[in-house]
């Protein structure tokens, strides 16, 4: 006969050997106390904050860049949704020269009739190399497309209003830098490999994986997938850099803003390396551009030229679809490339 005070662990009620345990572990009302009692005890220090002239002022420019740019955004999504669900690649493939010097200027041309931002143009120019395409004429589509189409243009000149001369240059350089990166690809005549072969970074498009080949309403919830998509992804870019751009103009002491944007070397690579940084969508970074008013105009043309081309996270989407070695070469050469483009034609027109 046993004499054992401890408890048969099979005769404890179902669930019972498991209470001690939760002891340890946080659940979503444990989260929602621990920021209820934090709110309370920063309380007095949230209000100050937020009552702050500087916060007010910070805000006021931050919904202000949102506002301005998001009805851009959403048509620019809309149509690079368009572009990846309904167009053609195999069109592309047709117009395009076979010969590497003559496709690339053709391929920076066609970047004007195909609205959609830097993230859409990777995978579509994959596509393009997919079918034959020429690398350095989808090299160029690829640095031209996101930079020199018509909302890209049209949202500049509603960010920079009575500026013409400003849409000019941003169009000039972006071409210029996009060519210029094509023909030295075109003369270093070395194929790519490709890294992903169907789908694309949740890009979809005519005749892949998810395809429209039915016609019908799947193609239409397959567009509607990928404009959400877009809006989703672009829209927390925009959202960074909006409220970068205000912290610059309302923290940042307007002396060092002053020194920055009077130095002409320092200021455009100052602004270079901010638009690789922030990796803003193409419909929106003019706004960006616009409220930075410290900096001088050749600054701000870096920023909206280095952009589309070049960013963190068109390193990533380069690495792999093309391949890491692929996009240690390919990024510095952008950069410079467009830092250089911008600094000569911004020196010229503005």
């Amino acid at each position: 006969m046993s004499t054992s005070s401890q408890p048969d662990a099979d005769a404890l009620p179902a669930g019972a050997g498991k209470a001690t345990s939760s002891y340890g572990r946080f659940g979503q009302a444990d989260v929602v106390a621990a920021l209820v009692l934090a709110a309370i005890v920063a309380g007095p220090v949230l209000g100050r904050f937020f009552t702050a002239p500087a916060f007010q002022t910070w805000c006021t420019m931050f919904v202000a860049i949102v506002l301005q740019a998001v009805p851009f955004l959403v048509l620019g999504v809309v149509l690079a949704a368009l572009v990846s669900e309904f167009l053609t690649e195999p069109l592309l493939k047709r117009v395009l020269p076979r010969h590497p010097l003559a496709a690339v200027p053709a391929a920076g041309l066609a970047g004007m009739a195909l609205p959609g931002c830097e993230c859409a143009s990777v995978p579509i120019a994959a596509s393009l190399l997919r079918n034959g395409a020429v690398p350095a004429a989808a090299f160029t589509f690829l640095l031209a497309g996101p930079a020199i189409n018509p909302v890209v243009l049209v949202a500049t000149s509603m960010a920079f209003p009575g500026r013409p001369e400003f849409v000019l240059a941003r169009f000039a350089a972006s071409l210029l830098a996009s060519l210029v990166v094509g023909w030295l690809w075109a003369l270093r005549g070395h194929t790519v490999p490709l890294r992903m072969s169907e789908r694309h970074g949740g890009h979809h498009h005519a005749g892949e994986a998810g395809g429209t080949g039915g016609g019908g309403w799947p193609r239409v919830r397959t567009f509607v997938s990928e404009a959400r998509h877009e809006f989703v992804h672009t829209g927390g870019f925009l959202i960074i850099g909006a409220g970068i751009a205000a912290s610059v103009n309302t923290f940042l002491p307007r002396d060092v803003l002053t020194t920055l944007g009077s130095h002409q070397i320092l200021s455009v690579l100052v602004m270079a390396g901010f638009a690789f940084v922030v990796a803003m969508c193409s419909e929106a970074d003019a706004f960006v551009a616009a409220s930075l008013t410290a900096f001088s105009d050749v600054a701000r043309l870096a920023f909206l030229v280095v952009g589309p081309a070049v960013d963190v996270k068109l390193v990533t989407l380069h690495a792999g679809h093309f391949g890491r070695r692929f996009a240690v070469v390919f990024a510095p050469v952008v950069f410079l490339v467009a830092v250089g483009s911008a600094a000569l034609v911004g020196g010229l027109l503005l």
